[in-house]
């Protein structure tokens, strides 16, 4: 016999909390991800033929976020290839409505924006070149997002604390009740220390210490961990950010 919807979710629910408590499979899930990521394992996938540089993982979390909170408004940024543009606009193609994709980066390679601007989907595309934590980006930013409705921010461009922790800072208010701001990478604070030699992020300087320091002053969010334990496998580990009141 088919289960009913509420059971069906009901025993899903269970399960994940289940699973959430099985360390042993956490630790395999870790042992995979450090693993995979020898092999530059996010790299590999594309989104409409646009590659998205994320963990298909997280990918059908984000869905699952975009269609429960429908926003009107999303803000990314990082930009690189744009594969999570198109993924966002594509989202929102199926929602229906005037939904936009506003995406900041500080360098939009030439040979990207033709890619991006050639998808059939760049009618919902905004890009903007510049750092997102430019005041007059993130002024640009904030007057799209005025009278928008309701805004999904996902941040995903420099790594650093201080860049992300402001970030949070600028772009925190355009997120109101019911939706959330999503910060990638955070999983940076659980690699290994030699894991970005050549980049100025890593332990104790990442998104997720930007995110305890955001989260310890901003009672406005809370870590969605009902995400991150169903996902097992993600590079936003307590980057699920709820906005719970406004």
């Amino acid at each position: 016999m088919t289960r009913s919807t509420d059971d069906f979710e009901q025993r899903n629910a269970k399960m994940i909390r289940a699973m959430a408590s099985d360390q042993e499979l956490a630790e395999a899930s870790r042992e995979w991800f450090a693993r995979a990521c020898r092999y530059e394992y996010s790299y590999h996938f594309t989104w409409l033929g646009r590659p998205i540089i994320q963990f298909p993982q997280d990918m059908i979390a984000v869905q699952e976020v975009i269609w429960r909170v429908r926003p009107s408004l999303i803000v990314e940024t990082g930009i690189a290839r744009g594969g999570s543009l198109v993924f966002s606009a594509s989202i929102l193609e199926m929602l229906g409505g005037p939904g936009r994709v506003v995406g900041v980066d500080v360098d939009i390679r030439p040979h990207n924006r033709v890619e991006i601007e050639r998808s059939p989907l760049v009618r919902r595309i905004t890009m903007i070149e510049g750092s997102s934590i430019d005041p007059a980006v993130a002024a640009r930013v904030r007057g799209l997002a005025a009278g928008a409705g309701r805004v999904l921010v996902l941040l995903d461009s420099n790594h650093t604390h201080e860049h992300v922790l402001r970030e949070l800072e600028l772009y925190s208010p355009l997120v109101r009740a019911g939706s959330y701001l999503i910060v990638f990478d955070t999983v940076i604070e659980d690699m290994s220390p030699d894991a970005f030699p050549d980049r100025p992020w890593g332990r104790g300087n990442n998104p997720r210490t930007a995110v305890r320091e955001f989260l310890d002053k901003d009672d406005r969010f809370e870590i969605d961990r009902d995400i991150q334990s169903k996902l097992l496998i993600s590079v936003a580990p307590d980057g699920y950010l709820r906005c719970v009141k406004d």
